[in-house]
């Protein structure tokens, strides 16, 4: 079954705000084909659905790092509303509030979205561990490991880019 939104423009719009991995209500919006009030008002009137590890509004803080993050706003516009963000868990709840077939569609690719990105994760710190018990069994045998491990160590970790400054600088 091919799926409407492929994965990567999905796992894109997946952020990690408050340690948890969530999306933006507008972004839902936009994969659901409804427009973002509609989205917030249907979540509105199904509350008891969404509890606070469910769905959470952001700061003005947030709201801010995450605009930068994610995209600007023209000159002179302010945010209005400030963004809720869903969980998972969350997300599958729209799934019974947002009753359309597309909803049901977007939301089985937004599942397998979150998992992949759970596997991958996984996979990362097992690969982790191995290469620990792996150093420790052969570190002490042979110096010429040391340098072995420490490369691929620093290839584990991606180079971290300076994020350069938009907009006018003085």
């Amino acid at each position: 079954m091919k799926s409407l939104v492929p994965a990567e423009h999905i796992e894109r719009r997946i952020y990690l705000i408050r340690n948890h991995r969530v999306m933006l209500d507008s972004d839902l919006a936009t994969l659901y084909e409804v427009g973002t009030g509609a989205l917030n008002r249907a979540v509105k009137r199904n509350a008891i659905r969404f509890p606070p590890d469910f769905m959470f509004r952001l700061t003005l803080d947030e709201a801010a790092a995450s605009r930068c993050q994610i995209g600007t706003l023209k000159r002179g516009q302010n945010i209005k509303y400030l963004p809720n963000v869903f969980t998972e868990q969350g997300v599958a709840m729209l799934s019974s509030v947002l009753k359309s077939h597309r909803a049901a569609l977007v939301n089985i690719a937004i599942m397998r979205a979150f998992v992949h990105i759970r596997q991958l994760l996984a996979s990362n710190q097992d690969l982790a561990r191995r290469l620990e018990k792996l150093e420790e069994r052969h570190i002490e045998n042979d110096e010429n490991f040391k340098s072995v491990f420490a490369a691929i160590r620093e290839l584990q970790d991606p180079p971290k880019k300076p994020r350069r400054r938009i907009g006018f600088q003085p």
